[in-house]
């Protein structure tokens, strides 16, 4: 919701300070909170939104969903993360899982009947 000149400063300032780069993708503005009340994070009462994180595949579908309260800050690293998981298992065609912590170059997983109450035993292996 916040307005294009906020995102200005966030990419001109706050950015360049924490990650020394600019925001690699466009940022838009819901101002009117349209988009913000589609994905259930906008407020009545106060009028904003709530923080929250979409990914959504190129077919449109939502991936994963993260609504935060406002205080608590998101982790653009788990952020990315999730993106490239998503992205491997959408490239495996589902047929492999991401388990908890995943990242590139890690174990995936192949669901199974097997692999049932064993997650635990694949995560071990894979640290």
């Amino acid at each position: 919701m916040d307005s294009v000149f906020v995102h200005k400063m966030w990419n001109d300032k706050e950015l360049v300070e924490l990650l020394d780069k600019d925001v690699p993708y466009p940022m838009a503005s819901d101002q009117k909170g349209e988009v913000s009340k589609e994905y259930l994070v906008y407020d009545d009462d106060s009028g904003t939104c709530i923080r929250g994180s979409f990914i959504i595949d190129p077919d449109g579908i939502v991936q994963t969903a993260e609504v935060l309260t406002p205080p608590v800050g998101r982790s653009i690293d788990e952020l990315i993360r999730q993106i490239k998981a998503a992205q491997e298992v959408r490239k495996s065609n589902g047929t492999q899982a991401m388990p908890a912590g995943w990242d590139t170059g890690k174990k995936t997983l192949t669901p199974s009947e097997d692999l049932v109450g064993n997650v635990w035993k694949e995560i071990k292996e894979n640290k």
